[in-house]
């Protein structure tokens, strides 16, 4: 007598529950974690003992682009003849003087690009563009 056994079932590999796991799991480390904090960051001064960039310079400029595209100077707003006049100056002293650009959310592309022309023209050749992001 011959006996025939029942075949065994097919193991099925269901994937949906690894799926659900690693949604979950973006998620939780999406709310989770901590995004960077340029207040954190020294822009300016770099750490003691590290290689600095520009070591031989030691002039820094910073130039903030109000709301309206206009250039400000440690709060007085510039013309564009006071902001040459300010370059021309500073690059006297030091010619590898570095110039950081601050715009405000607001202002518009046009403007930055018209004062880093500027600055270009005047004979900068250091020159970094910030931008900072409003807490919320």
């Amino acid at each position: 007598m011959t006996l025939t056994r029942r075949a065994r079932p097919q193991a099925l590999i269901s994937l949906v529950p690894m799926i659900d796991v690693m949604l979950i799991l973006l998620v939780f480390f999406m709310v989770t974690s901590t995004y960077l904090n340029l207040d954190m960051i020294p822009a300016l001064h770099p750490a003691e003992g590290a290689a600095k960039p520009n070591a031989a310079s030691s002039l820094r400029l910073m130039i903030r682009i109000q709301a309206d595209g206009r250039p400000s100077l440690r709060g007085e707003t510039l013309s564009p003849q006071d902001l040459n006049h300010i370059l021309a100056q500073a690059l006297a002293k030091d010619p590898l003087a570095q110039l950081v650009i601050l715009p405000s959310s607001s202002a518009s592309t046009q403007d930055l690009i018209s004062i880093m022309d500027q600055s270009a023209t005047a004979g900068v050749q250091n020159m970094r563009v910030l931008r900072l992001e409003a807490r919320q």
